[in-house]
């Protein structure tokens, strides 16, 4: 049997940039956005690629703590807030939240709950917080560890008949 973090999901900067943009054609029927808030720090990077492929000007971040090493979960923790102008944005404006992942849906609750009539859009959804999210590109299971490009460095991958498999 195999452990929860088993799965491995590598993700590379050319298939990440191919899945933000495809997020980002998904996201245009709904739009448009006046605004968008990027989850730090995950959230970053499509957030970029989205906001200049819809092109959305106005970029805020909300930044809250949940991994803590990595593999596990710990207690979330809001470090940086949505700035006041952004946030009064939502009782009228369009607002497009960006996620690099929603997980189990702890993050995606605590943004929700600021930002309640926006359209939140990830890349990637595992089952338990895919109903948190409005949009994503592609799901994954509960206990597989996507990878991002931003975690890794080039590196010897062992051919699988070699690994033990």
């Amino acid at each position: 049997m195999s452990s929860p973090r088993d799965k491995a999901f590598p993700v590379s900067w050319d298939q990440f940039h191919r899945d933000a943009r495809a997020l980002a054609w998904r996201l245009a029927s709904s739009g448009p956005f006046d605004a968008l808030v990027a989850i730090t720090r995950g959230g970053l990077v499509p957030a970029a690629i989205v906001a200049r492929e819809l092109d959305v000007r106005v970029i805020e971040t909300v930044s809250i703590a949940s991994y803590h090493d990595y593999k596990t979960q710990g207690g979330l923790k809001i470090l940086k807030a949505i700035a006041p102008e952004v946030a009064k944005l939502d009782s009228g404006a369009r607002i497009l939240i960006v996620d690099d992942l929603v997980d189990t849906g702890a993050t995606a609750r605590i943004v929700r709950e600021m930002l309640p009539k926006a359209h939140f859009a990830t890349v990637y959804a595992k089952p338990l917080g895919r109903p948190l999210v409005d949009t994503f590109i592609t799901e994954v299971s509960q206990d597989t560890w996507i990878y991002f490009p931003w975690d890794m460095g080039l590196a010897f991958q062992p051919p699988i008949a070699k690994d033990g498999a």
